[in-house]
């Protein structure tokens, strides 16, 4: 109702501001003419905005709406390596004390999906040093693919060969690289 009374204010001001600065003109159809245009465009915009303010009506009436609530988790894989079945003494890094050429040896950890989804686990090593110790040294595991879930331990052995014709190399290091996907 304010945009009509604001409207009103306008059209109001219109006439008695614009109208009487219309220089005198001599024929009097001409200003009728003006006047009849001005009137109808005044028209066309009260029209216009009534129009638009009645639609608005019309389209809040029937508009509808439904909320749907939703959730879900986002996923989130970890896991942690520990050197006891309890779980309480995490591995940080591995000594694998003094080997001999030909020699294997095996330690035993044991793996727990700390993450919130089922996941397998993969390894892969990097970082040798020096570099052609990878040549006659090997890390495996018996780690058989299987699906752990959340919370879950498993125990895994990892046992490292060094090859009988290892030579050149005193001293090695590498890092072991253990992955979790699900």
């Amino acid at each position: 109702m304010s945009r009509l009374l604001l409207l009103n204010r306008i059209l109001s001001e219109l006439l008695s501001t614009v109208l009487p600065k219309i220089p005198p003109l001599r024929d009097l159809k001409k200003q009728l003419k003006s006047t009849i245009f001005i009137f109808v465009v005044l028209l066309m915009f009260v029209a216009g905005t009534v129009l638009g303010l009645f639609l608005t009506q019309v389209m809040s009436l029937i508009q509808t709406n439904t909320t749907i609530s939703s959730g879900g988790y986002v996923k989130a894989l970890g896991f942690g390596i520990y050197w006891d079945a309890s779980l309480t003494d995490r591995v940080s890094s591995i000594d694998w004390s003094a080997l001999e050429p030909g020699s294997t040896k095996n330690t035993v950890i044991y793996i727990r999906n700390e993450g919130n989804s089922p996941m397998n686990l993969s390894m892969s090593t990097l970082n040798w040093n020096p570099s052609t110790a990878s040549r006659y040294i090997t890390l495996t595991w018996d780690y058989l693919n299987q699906i752990i879930n959340v919370s879950q331990a498993v125990q895994v052995t990892l046992t490292l060969r060094v090859d009988s014709k290892i030579t050149g190399i005193t001293n090695f290091s590498f890092d072991i690289v253990i992955m979790g996907s699900g």
